[in-house]
């Protein structure tokens, strides 16, 4: 049995971060879901950019939109789009055998918004409707002006992403938007079952800055490289706290689903786990 697919077992599921037109046209993509047991992908712009300069996979595509006068974001938004769609179609089968737990692609927001909350909510709305796949995410980051879009957006049955997130005073802000979000979607009517959510706490980034630190003070060197897993420790005792406690147990019995909690373990891309 893979080692990724032994996971499974232990609750924890492995998402990739990074996706092109080649993994997915290629069979690549079907593999890493049939034989290893991927449950799920996550996507950015920096990832797209990558994709599309380094391969001929998109030309065709392109000189179809620039013919068509499409603008130059929108040609982008478009390919990511298309991507986006195939890869949800091939982790479909994942995401209904798992009822709707796990399937799942992610598309972020314009990072240019990551400061404006009603665009945020105006972006979300709308790529949501694009990609018209109910295994997608939509990605906002966990800023300030983020919190109350997350809310919103979970309100609506959207499924996010929250990324962006270090510390855990802000995921405090986070879980109490996606409940907040469950509360009102549930007082309108919505089924809860399939709004999904995860928190994506970035672990190695809070070893680089804290690391830094350290060594700028003389510290002990045994020290460096721990805070990004201690971190981590105090977030998971946050997650069980509230979502195997008292205050979300009326919304899990009306269907609504924990959000989960999606580590990244490297900046780079790479597989990333979630709880």
């Amino acid at each position: 049995m893979s080692p990724l697919i032994a996971l499974q077992q232990f609750g924890q599921s492995f998402w990739y971060d990074n996706i092109n037109r080649g993994l997915i046209s290629s069979g690549q993509l079907a593999r890493l879901v049939s034989e290893d047991g991927l449950r799920g992908m996550t996507s950015n712009p920096t990832i797209f950019e990558k994709a599309i300069a380094e391969s001929n996979d998109y030309d065709e595509e392109i000189a179809e939109l620039v013919a068509r006068e499409f603008s130059l974001p929108d040609i982008c938004e478009e390919l990511m789009v298309t991507d986006i769609r195939s890869a949800a179609d091939v982790l479909a089968a994942v995401y209904e055998t798992s009822d709707g737990h796990d399937g799942f692609v992610s598309l972020e927001v314009n990072p240019k918004l990551a400061y404006e909350t009603d665009e945020t909510i105006v972006e979300a709305e709308r790529l949501f409707a694009t990609l018209d796949r109910p295994n997608v995410m939509i990605k906002i980051p966990a800023t300030p002006e983020g919190i109350p879009a997350i809310e919103q957006a979970v309100a609506q049955g959207i499924n996010i992403n929250i990324t962006m997130l270090f510390a855990r005073d802000r995921y405090e802000q986070v879980i109490d938007a996606y409940i907040k979000g469950l509360e009102e979607a549930s007082a309108h009517g919505k089924r809860l079952e399939r709004v999904a959510s995860v928190a994506s706490l970035f672990v190695s980034r809070v070893d680089t800055l804290v690391d830094k630190l350290l060594d700028e003070n003389g510290a002990d060197p045994s020290l460096q490289g721990k805070a990004g897993i201690a971190n981590a420790k105090l977030l998971y005792r946050k997650y069980k706290e509230v979502f195997h406690g008292e205050r979300f147990r009326s919304l899990q019995a009306r269907g609504a689903q924990p959000q989960r909690l999606l580590w990244h373990p490297r900046p780079r891309r790479t597989r990333n786990i979630a709880m």
